[in-house]
């Protein structure tokens, strides 16, 4: 079989029964099931949500993103290779240590295929929950440039450049933009300090105030908890992404989760231990294949500055990738998920029609 028939580029165009727009971001689509499947398959399954909870099925793709944009490859690769099932199956063992470890539940209620989560409807947190343990990337940028303040925490004087730093710190952003609350730019993925957060709980959809301490916790532990695991591997843990939500059990007590995707390559920066040993740096991660689209362009600056979309867009839309760069970047998914899970990677053949099959002969969720 061709390797691009491995791939699954377009993930919105599934015959799943739905009777709402299927929502498409930069990797995943969301399928919102009907009232009547959602309320079957809670009976049918068992699943530990109030009986009325809408459910979706979510399906990952194997696209790669970075600065904004898809980008494809030469040769019909319009994805890369075992991406997709690398990312779900990284954060599915993620999210099944914190519950056995008595952090927090996450918004998976069923597995169905490595490509496919069925989860509950979640209320989110409006906060990209960012966690730093070295000081790299944008904020090495501007510390570099003489800022010294960040989420309103004072960085010391004196930092060098991929140095580890006194302490895990939290810097938060906004997810999405966010309107009428004073002191917080109306744009997304903007800086906001733990006094932001306490002053506007509200907007930013927190329940009550010992909740921010819940998540903070929460993010620390989790964050804890793959370090160490990477750690034993001999990889470090350097930064990382987590997102919140709010949903009910069975009993409708509400709790909160972790949820979208947790200490994944495109949510971490993640280092191979021995090169840093040695003065290097290799990332275990996304940012590889960032660094490399600002190597390979000859003017950088299209990628980092905002006010460039337009440019950026036409770039990677006329830009495809050789196909080297696309399976190096499979590699290190590949790689980096059998390493977290401890076993091999299985590589679908063809994803659309095993995700077809498995959604209509077990789950009776597919349009004939």
């Amino acid at each position: 079989m061709n390797l691009s028939n491995k791939v699954l580029a377009v993930n919105d165009d599934l015959p799943i029964r739905t009777d709402k727009a299927v929502h498409s971001g930069k990797v995943r689509s969301v399928y919102w099931l009907t009232e009547q499947d959602s309320a079957r398959l809670i009976q049918d399954k068992g699943y530990d949500v109030p009986a009325d909870t809408p459910l979706a099925i979510m399906v990952i793709s194997d696209r790669i993103s970075a600065f904004d944009c898809i980008w494809q490859g030469e040769g019909g690769l319009n994805g890369v290779p075992g991406k997709g099932a690398a990312l779900n199956a990284i954060s599915n063992h993620w999210f099944k240590l914190f519950k056995e470890k008595g952090l927090a539940d996450s918004h998976i209620l069923d597995v169905p295929h490595p490509f496919v989560w069925i989860v509950q409807k979640a209320q989110p947190v409006m906060v990209e929950a960012i966690a730093r343990q070295y000081i790299t990337g944008s904020m090495w940028r501007a510390y570099s440039s003489g800022e010294r303040e960040f989420c309103g925490i004072r960085l010391p004087e004196g930092l060098e450049k991929d140095q580890k730093l006194p302490e895990i710190l939290i810097t938060p952003s906004t997810k999405g933009v966010l309107t009428g609350l004073e002191g917080v730019p109306e744009a997304d993925d903007v800086n906001v300090s733990r006094a932001d957060l306490e002053r506007h709980l509200e907007g930013f959809n927190f329940r009550n105030l010992s909740d921010v301490d819940l998540y903070e916790k929460l993010l620390k532990e989790g964050f804890a908890v793959i370090s160490d695991a990477l750690g034993a591997q001999d990889q470090i843990f350097i930064d990382t992404k987590f997102e919140f939500g709010y949903v009910k059990n069975a009993n409708g007590q509400e709790k909160l989760i972790y949820m979208d995707e947790v200490g994944t390559p495109d949510s971490s920066r993640i280092w191979d231990g021995p090169a840093h040993r040695d003065g290097k740096i290799i990332e275990k991660s996304k940012e590889g294949f960032r660094q490399w689209l600002l190597n390979h362009f000859p003017d950088p600056d299209i990628l980092l500055n905002k006010e460039r979309m337009p440019e950026r867009f036409a770039l990677a839309a006329d830009n495809k990738l050789p196909q080297s760069v696309m399976m190096d970047i499979s590699n290190t998914y590949v790689g980096i998920a059998e390493k977290v899970i401890g076993k091999k990677l299985t590589i679908s053949e063809d994803p659309k029609q095993e995700i077809i099959d498995v959604l209509r002969n077990e789950y009776q969720l597919i349009t004939d």
